[in-house]
């Protein structure tokens, strides 16, 4: 341990798997010093004093993924083939890539992305026990992370949190919350599009008709009957406690159906890691120290590759995923170095953590002495094995408007314009209304064959057009207000040949990343093409069904109808933006792990990862809340190391 140093743990990264950590070791009473390459999210560069919505409004969250003060653009092969990668109209020529949208700001990508916040399986818990032999990865001892990290604020605190059998937590920093039953009555339309789909939904998992209604009708008596009982809420809100999507009770059987879908939402606003970061600092200021515009560019080591610090960069807008990144190219970087008593903790996500690692003498032997990098340790999996989920987007036009749309602009206005938008004076009046969404009105999760082990496809619907992420794509958010979305999610992807390489040795450079998608990756049994394909032929099941007023199919659109057609769709249109997977936790014995189940890295001391890129194989739906939980444990696993080193 060096004493000299001026701090107890660095953290490098403050989303989903860093920003718990640095806050949790904080308040443990140890000083720690969390570096940021962005700036504040809500703390405009140009106007201090003014309020930034694309942060704050749920309903802005596309925006905030393309506003230039949060944004980090990465461009992505989903193909080697350049043939094929041209075939997706999201391809830019002027990039050579697709876009990925990432945050360059204080909380990560829990800045932009879209609150959802659904449980994991408890076998992608379950799995990872098993191949560390490690039994505090199984699903019933995770759990308590999640209890511990939720304040839900959609169910009822029991009176004794002894006999819960949700196992939902209450006294967490993370506020969840559904969306208001009551939004979708303003709109008919809306309203007869949830009704029918969840009623034929219902219906494709083996429920007839009468079934289907008496699951509706004991939906709304056990809801009604609760609020005679209590009195002191609206009855509308008790009709999403049965369809909760994370009740244990639901999670323990892999459940099947129609169900809400949670959101980190609080008082109105989004909520995430920035907050939990925020109010720490608030409350231990000197223990907890956040430093923004400052880019880690490689881990420091002493001679026995025990690390003893890092060096950044200090600058705004210098890594070369941010579009303003062009203006500080002449700017002079002011390096620095700093030491750390304990550990260092990288938390950059599933791109920037093996780029620094590598950047740091540690990965592929023959990558990095390609580069001229000294090979501190040859550890072949650094930047291997990225996943991602398979997304892609069947889209109707409607007979009409969405009513609860009108007048809503979904943009944020110009410093000292005048908001002319509906939604938006709503929204800041009584932090109600449409903008207190993130847009989705209904989640379906089934599987997609009936051999699948889990249910593998989570289907939302959205009144809005959305078909993946390319440059200004949130300007078509707004724009369309009679076009229905539903987003077919692929999860648990097989395909795990993904891979993340460094281009040049200069930190500011993003790496090379390619997912290798489908038909070049190692899906032999094109189990995951073939899971979307169901995905989107039930939806279209759903809309002929239901008969939901809309005029025709945009997309894939009518003339793409035999199997091979929805297949070379799906390989020309999918995306993803879930990456994980570059340094998985394994057992020594297995080439390709990087970190042990203690989330430490390989052949180094004091050197741990906590972020999307430990995992395995992809866990869950989205991968948010799986972030969530192992910045928990890892916060416990760390302390308990520190407890016995004393």
């Amino acid at each position: 341990m060096n004493t000299q140093a001026e701090y107890d743990y660095i953290v490098v990264g403050s989303g989903a798997g860093g920003g718990p950590v640095a806050a949790n070791l904080a308040k443990a009473g140890y000083k720690v010093l969390l570096l940021e390459a962005g700036g504040d999210p809500l703390r405009d560069e140009k106007d201090k004093d003014r309020e930034r919505y694309t942060y704050s409004v749920p309903a802005f969250h596309a925006r905030a993924t393309e506003d230039n003060d949060l944004r980090w653009d990465f461009f992505v092969k989903h193909y080697s083939n350049e043939e094929q990668q041209r075939r997706d109209s999201k391809f830019s020529p002027e990039h050579q890539g697709i876009l990925y949208p990432r945050a360059g700001t204080l909380g990560g990508c829990t800045a932009h992305n879209a609150m959802i916040t659904v449980y994991p399986h408890n076998s992608d818990w379950d799995k990872i026990a098993e191949i560390t032999e490690d039994a505090s990865w199984n699903s019933d001892n995770m759990r308590k992370y999640f209890e511990r990290l939720e304040r839900c604020n959609y169910l009822d605190r029991p009176i004794n949190l002894n006999d819960n059998p949700t196992r939902h937590g209450f006294d967490g920093w993370l506020t969840t919350n559904l969306a208001d039953p009551k939004l979708v009555v303003r709109d008919r339309q809306l309203l007869k599009v949830i009704v029918k789909s969840a009623i034929q939904a219902l219906g494709e998992q083996g429920k007839s008709l009468p079934q289907v209604i008496k699951v509706i009708f004991k939906s709304f008596l056990v809801n009604i009957l609760a609020f005679l009982k209590l009195r002191q809420k609206d009855p509308l809100e008790f009709l999403d406690t049965l369809l909760d999507p994370n009740d244990w009770r639901i999670t323990k059987v892999s459940g099947e159906g129609v169900f809400s879908v949670p959101l980190a939402v609080k008082d109105g606003k989004r909520t995430g890691t920035r907050e939990y970061i925020r109010e720490t600092e608030r409350q231990f200021p000197d223990k907890l120290i956040v430093k923004t515009h400052a880019l880690v560019t490689k881990v420091l080591f002493d001679e026995n590759n025990t690390a003893i610090g890092v060096e950044y960069l200090e600058g705004k807008h210098i890594y070369r995923a941010d579009p303003q990144a062009e203006k500080t190219e002449n700017n002079s970087q002011n390096s620095q170095t700093v030491f750390v008593k304990r550990e260092v903790i990288l938390s950059g996500g599933a791109f920037n953590t093996p780029q620094i690692l590598k950047l740091s003498g540690i990965g592929p032997k023959e990558e990095l002495t390609n580069l001229g990098i000294e090979v501190r340790v040859d550890l072949p999996g650094v930047g291997t094995n990225l996943q991602d989920r398979y997304e892609v987007g069947v889209v109707s036009e409607m007979n009409q408007n969405f009513s609860i749309l009108d007048n809503c602009t979904f943009t944020e206005p110009e410093p000292g314009q005048k908001i002319n938008d509906t939604c938006l004076l709503e929204w800041n009046r009584s932090k109600s209304g449409v903008y207190v969404t993130n847009g989705a009105v209904l989640g379906i999760i089934k599987k997609s064959h009936g051999d699948r082990p889990e249910p593998d496809l989570f289907i939302f619907g959205l009144p809005a057009f959305f078909k993946g992420y390319f440059v200004k794509y949130s300007e078509d958010i707004g724009k369309y207000k009679n076009l229905f979305t539903w987003a077919v999610l692929k999860a648990h992807t097989n395909n795990t040949a993904g891979s993340v390489t460094l281009r040049t040795t200069d930190p500011r450079d993003v790496p090379e990343i390619n997912f290798k998608y489908f038909d070049e990756g190692n899906d032999v049994n094109e189990q995951d093409l073939l899971s979307v394909v169901e995905g989107v032929e039930f939806v279209r099941r759903l809309t002929e069904r239901s008969q939901l007023f809309t005029k025709a199919e945009m997309l894939p659109g009518n003339s793409i109808d035999e199997q091979h057609e929805v297949k070379q769709f799906i390989k020309d249109e999918a995306w993803g933006h879930h990456a994980c997977g570059t340094c998985k936790i394994g057992r020594k014995d297995d080439r390709m792990a990087v970190l042990d189940s203690d989330f430490r890295v390989y052949g180094t001391q004091n050197l741990r990862v906590v972020d999307a890129s430990v995992f395995p194989f992809i866990p869950g739906f989205f991968i948010v809340t799986p972030i969530y939980m192992i910045s928990e444990k890892a916060s416990d696993v760390i302390l308990q190391h520190a407890a016995n080193r004393q």
